[in-house]
C-alpha cells in the first residue's frame, strides 16, 4: 500500500485512493516541525507568542519579525516556512487596505481570515504550485470582542480559545487545556502563553529568542518590546 500512496504523493491536484491530497499532509508536516507558536484569547484581549530561533550567536535578527501587524487591530504569526509566511502577510495587508478603501472602515478579523484562507486554498488545487508550508494564527478585536483564528495549508480555518502549533504542539495544547479558564485576563494569558512555549522550548528562554504580540480594545495590536518581554520572563 505504501507504493500506492507514493504514486500520488507528488501530485498536488490528484487525490490518492484513500481520499487524501498527500502534498497537503506534507505541508502540515512542515508546520509541525516549525518553531512553537501559542495563541490565547482572554476576556480583554488576545496574546500571540512564538519562539524566534537564532541559528548562530552572530545572527542579527533585529529587523526580522515573526509576529506581524496587518492593520491597527489585527496581528498574525506562523509556524512553518518563513518565506511562505511573508507572501501571506503581504496578501493579508493588501486585503485589509482594499477593504478600507472600498468601505471606509476596518476589515473584520473573520473576513480577513476568509480572504487569506481563500489564497491558501487556491494553492491546493492549482497546477504548477505547491501548498503553503505554514499555519497561521490571526488575532484581532472587532465588535467589542477578541478573536483568535488558526488557518492551515489546506485553507481550513478554526476559531480557538487557546491553541499551540509547531514543534511539540500536542504537549503545548495539553498544557493549555489544563491551564485555560474562560474568564482569563490578558496579563494571566501572557504568562500562560510563555509557560506553554516553555513546554517545547529547547535551551534558555530569553527576551531575544521569543516574540509576543497582544491586541486590546484600546491599544489595538502591537508587538511587545524586548524590555517588556524580559519583565514578563523575570516575573515567571
Amino acid at each position: 500500500m505504501a507504493g500506492t500512496s507514493e504514486r500520488y504523493s507528488f501530485s498536488l491536484t490528484t487525490f490518492s485512493p484513500s481520499g487524501k491530497l498527500v502534498q497537503i499532509e506534507y505541508a502540515l508536516a512542515a508546520v509541525a516541525s516549525g518553531a512553537p507558536t501559542v495563541g490565547i484569547k482572554a476576556t480583554n484581549g488576545v496574546v500571540l507568542a512564538t519562539e524566534k530561533k537564532h541559528k548562530s550567536m552572530l545572527y542579527d535578527g533585529t529587523s526580522v519579525w515573526k509576529i506581524e501587524t496587518i492593520n491597527e487591530y489585527i496581528g498574525m504569526c506562523y509556524s512553518g516556512m518563513g518565506p511562505d509566511y511573508r507572501l501571506l502577510v503581504k496578501s493579508a495587508r493588501k486585503a485589509a487596505q482594499a477593504y478600507k478603501m472600498a468601505y471606509g472602515e476596518r476589515i473584520p478579523t473573520v473576513q480577513l481570515v476568509q480572504r487569506v484562507a481563500a489564497v491558501m486554498q487556491e494553492y491546493t488545487q492549482s497546477g504548477g504550485v505547491r501548498p503553503f508550508g505554514v499555519s497561521l494564527l490571526i488575532c484581532g478585536w472587532d465588535d467589542g470582542k477578541p478573536y483568535l483564528v488558526q488557518c492551515d495549508p489546506s485553507g481550513a480555518y478554526f476559531p480557538w480559545k487557546a491553541t499551540a502549533m509547531g514543534k511539540n504542539f500536542i504537549s503545548g495544547k495539553t498544557f493549555l487545556e489544563k491551564r485555560y479558564k474562560n474568564d482569563i485576563e490578558l496579563e494571566d494569558a501572557i504568562h500562560t502563553a510563555i509557560l506553554a512555549l516553555k513546554e517545547s522550548f529547547e535551551g534558555q528562554m530569553t527576551a531575544e529568542n521569543i516574540e509576543i504580540g497582544i491586541v486590546t480594545k484600546d491599544g489595538g495590536f502591537r508587538r511587545l518590546s524586548t524590555g517588556e518581554v524580559k519583565d514578563y520572563l523575570d516575573n515567571l
